[in-house]
């Protein structure tokens, strides 16, 4: 069975067969594990890729600028600029460009709306996913809680959230019109398999925000990036870190097809009420296992996941290659996921 053909089974709850898998890297994994990624990549190649850089083409040169991944300062797309002191994993935003000076967003004048992202050559997109049989998914994705945080500091954001501030909620609809103007262009103009969102919503033992909040002001984000995408047949991925049990029914409910969760951080036993009602996109424990784990935990980890959640479906073998992970355990779980389901 084709990658493709692979990953659309098991998010329909149709694959009898292997489970697909998927490896997030970040430069950190190049730089100190260059050689054994490759080798990783060989043994268990991706059943998934994004659309790489060399076709994703605008007619419009975007306004970033630097390296988030490298020491120093980098600027983005809407012109927020993220420091960096570690070479390999994000930099941070440290000055926002809305300040807590400007407590109505006033003065919205260094955010810059990236129409740039809006010219993409969608042909060049299409001549990628016209030449693989990866399952492809969208480059550009949908982060409204994470970019709002990006603009204005998350303090203050959360600050804005708590008091309902006008003027916050006013920029938070443009973000989100801009956003369903990228999903759109995505989902109609090209032939990705799927698009998707990734904001972190969860701290270690709680949502970051009361979930009454997030069903309020988030849940209609999200609800409209999922129609857009299933309106041209595709299919919708979710990521966000942290403990975010409450929401996973109110994804179910929008129809995600597949979400990227800290599983481990929610717990195993806590999302195995959800089998056969949502694809979990990964992943393994970053926290623990993945730098500290020994061949039979990782196995264990594993098998236990694949027991709480797959029904001909439903979970992709996943995980981050980031730092401090191992690459002999990064390598061990796909292993592991290979065998599961084998007498």
């Amino acid at each position: 069975m084709k990658s493709r053909e692979r990953v659309k089974r098991t998010l329909e709850f149709k694959n009898t067969g292997a489970v697909p898998r998927d490896l997030w890297t970040l430069p950190w994994a190049y730089n100190n594990y260059g050689a054994e990624l490759e080798s990783i990549l060989e043994d268990y190649p991706p059943d998934i890729v994004p659309v790489p850089d060399s076709h994703k083409i605008y007619a419009e040169k975007p306004v970033s600028s630097g390296n988030v991944y490298e020491p120093g300062d980098a600027r983005d797309e809407w012109g927020v600029i993220f420091t960096n002191v570690q070479r390999g994993v994000h930099g941070e935003v440290k000055k926002p460009i809305v300040g807590a000076e400007d407590e109505d967003w006033k003065d919205i004048s260094r955010v810059h709306f990236p129409g740039e992202l809006l010219t993409l050559d969608t042909n060049k997109v299409n001549e990628f996913c016209a030449g693989t049989d990866k399952f492809v998914i969208s480059s550009d994705l949908a982060r409204p809680f994470e970019r709002m945080q990006f603009l204005r500091g998350s303090e203050m954001f959360y600050c804005d959230l708590g008091s309902e501030n006008r003027g916050m909620f006013a920029m938070l609809e443009k973000v989100h019109d801009f956003y369903t103007r990228l999903a759109e262009l995505w989902c109609r103009d090209t032939a990705v398999d799927g698009f998707w969102a990734m904001d972190d919503w969860g701290a270690q033992r709680s949502l970051l925000i009361h979930p009454d909040t997030w069903i309020k002001y988030f849940k209609p984000l999200y609800r409209d990036y999922v129609n857009i995408a299933h309106r041209y047949g595709k299919k919708f991925f979710f990521h966000s870190d942290g403990f975010t049990l409450d929401i996973i029914p109110h994804l179910i409910e929008l129809g995600m097809d597949a979400v990227n969760l800290q599983i481990f951080c929610i717990g195993i036993d806590k999302i195995a009420q959800f089998k056969g009602a949502i694809t979990f996109w990964g992943e393994l424990d970053r926290q623990h296992l993945l730098p500290h784990g020994t061949p039979e935990e990782i196995d264990e980890a594993v098998r236990r996941v694949y027991s709480a959640v797959w029904a001909d479906g439903g979970a992709i073998a996943q995980c981050e290659f980031g730092a401090g992970a191992n690459p002999a355990n990064v390598r061990q779980m796909f292993k592991s996921w290979e065998l599961c389901g084998k007498p």
